[in-house]
């Protein structure tokens, strides 16, 4: 693994709840999303929530044991332990119906070779993909200068001119050139760092240039545009789920 993602293991390891609960806010609505598809309707929002807990919790307590010579991507190995604790609620309610009880099976480094061998279709993979860049856009907008943030989401994610930017913001279009370039900097950084963090192969570090962020010119804000509305698509589709449960 790398320096960045040994960082996030160590803190994982040693009960950060912070680090926990940034997997629940990238990887959350990518692992709901992909459980309601599995479960086609046999199972509740609320338990969809749970088993993405049961999820995240399995990862966190295992991820130290990761052995990168098993050949299993990030994404992979998620969906493997997602799969596991949907296949264990479903074989609980079928032995409840029986009338039996059954023992939760334990999640173990097993899962991680299997991991390997897990199908994860394409879907699955580009939102596991969009759910890092979108964490690396949030990372951004928290740190850089709101102005000089506000200037990149008019022009890049809402497709204003450059000219109706400068006049909304009141400043010039030279000024949001520059203000565009320096976020579109902090955006390679951020971006380079949250995929290093959340990924395990050679392979998925490579994600990033074969969706085009890794052009210098705006071919890089056009791919990222692109990816944050999607992703914030699902995002929305998770948030109304939710509502609907209560």
């Amino acid at each position: 693994m790398n320096t960045l993602t040994t960082s996030f293991v160590r803190r994982l390891r040693n009960r950060d709840e912070a680090a926990w609960f940034e997997l629940w806010e990238i990887f959350g609505p990518v692992l709901r999303a992909q459980l309601t598809k599995w479960g086609r309707g046999r199972i509740g929002v609320e338990t969809v929530r749970d088993l993405t807990q049961e999820t995240l919790a399995a990862l966190s307590d295992s991820i130290d044991r990761y052995d990168p010579s098993r050949g299993a991507r990030f994404s992979t190995w998620l969906l493997s332990i997602a799969k596991h604790a949907l296949g264990d609620e479903i074989d609980r309610r079928m032995a409840l119906k029986r009338g039996g009880g059954r023992k939760p099976a334990e999640f173990d480094e097993r899962f991680m070779g299997r991991a390997a061998a897990v199908e994860a279709d394409e879907a699955y993979e580009h939102n596991v993909f969009r759910a890092k860049v979108y964490a690396a856009i949030r990372r951004t907008e928290s740190e850089a200068d709101f102005m000089q943030f506000q200037v990149y989401r008019m022009r890049v994610f809402d497709d204003v001119s450059g000219k109706e930017v400068a006049g909304q913001l009141g400043v010039s279009e030279p000024t949001v050139s520059r203000y565009l370039q320096r976020t579109r900097e902090l955006l390679r950084q951020r971006l380079s760092e949250v995929v290093a963090t959340y990924s395990f192969t050679a392979e998925e570090q490579a994600e990033p240039e074969r969706a085009g962020l890794g052009r210098r010119d705006s071919g890089f804000d056009d791919a990222l545009a692109e990816i944050y509305h999607q992703q914030s698509l699902l995002i929305l589709e998770d948030e109304a789920a939710a509502s609907e449960q209560y």
